[in-house]
Parts: C-alpha cells; structure tokens; sequence
C-alpha cells in the first residue's frame, strides 16, 4: 500500500504529547511525524529493510506485510521485473525506463537500432518492426524501400488498396522526455 500526503511535519505546539508509533514513548519534540494513522519521532519512522529515515525520502512510504518500506525497497521486494525489448535483459522493477508503445527499455539501450544514437528528450523516434529508428534511419530505410520495390510504389501510387505497404507500418511517431 503507498501511503502519500500523510506523511507530514506536524507542530506540536498547544497539542498534548502523542505516544510514537515506533518506540511507544511520548513525543516530546517540537515536530512529529504521522504517517498510517499513527504519530512518529523523525528517527522512528524508517524503512524496514534499510533503516532510512523516511521522512529524509519524501512524503510517500508503502506498506506491505506489516513492512513499512521506502520506495527503492518496496519495489525491490514486491515489484514486478520486466525484459528490456532492445537487449532482452531483466529491468529490475526500481529501475528508470523508457516505453515506447507497449515495449520497455532500459535508459542506455533506448537509441537507434541501426546506428545506435542516443536519444535527447524531445528527440523524434520511430518505431518500426519493433525497432527504435532515429529520423535519419528511418527516412533511409524509407528511401530505400522505394528504390527495391518501384512497381509496388507505381501501384499503390495509382490507387491499388490491396498492396500490403512497402514496410511495416510505423507505429509511433514519438518525442520523448524524462
């Protein structure tokens, strides 16, 4: 469970001493947290795998199995894993990816299948055979499926509907960014 804007610095002034949900003593500290329901020393509310202090992490925390977790180890533990559609490697499910239609990648094999460029954000891509083309290979790749094929283009050119295309569809015309 992913627990978010709970999870908040709280004055104490003018309230009475709450018990922590960690150690059960009374907060006596000018702030608190409170995060499940519950109050907590800065020092008690921690990840159950890596002792970080959570309130360090941000305002999200997630539970699971009587675990209260920071996001790296929630998802190390109880997140899926994936296969990279370039290298065809595990993606551990903490790590950053880039997605293109249904495919995922990992951040250092999203580039040009052909010449291997890396992508910026707001770069254009294409998607073609399940391939990643940057613009120039794919308009080479379109040019020279024109000159292979020059009767199919004369004929779809002159309105023939039934001609399967000269190469597979593209399936995205995308910019991406992080």
């Amino acid at each position: 469970m992913r627990m978010d804007a709970n999870t908040e610095y709280r004055k104490t002034a003018g309230l009475a001493p709450q018990e922590c949900g960690g150690c059960g003593k009374f907060i006596t500290d000018r702030y608190l947290l409170q995060a499940l329901d519950l109050y907590w020393h800065e020092d008690c509310l921690k990840c159950g795998c890596c002792d970080c202090r959570l309130s360090e992490n941000g305002s999200t925390l997630y539970t699971r199995a009587n675990l209260v977790l920071c996001r790296r180890d929630y998802l190390r533990l109880f997140g899926t894993t994936g296969y990279c559609a370039a290298c065809g490697k595990v993606i551990p499910a903490f790590e950053m990816v880039m997605k293109a239609k249904g495919n995922v990648y990992h951040l250092e094999c999203f580039a040009c299948q052909n010449c291997n460029h890396r992508f910026c954000v707001g770069d254009k891509f294409y998607l073609c055979d399940n391939k990643i083309l940057c613009e120039y290979d794919y308009e080479e790749r379109l040019l020279m499926a024109s000159l292979e094929f020059p009767n199919k283009r004369q004929q779809q050119q002159q309105g023939s509907n039934n001609q399967s295309p000269l190469l597979s569809p593209v399936l995205s015309t995308e910019s991406f960014s992080k």
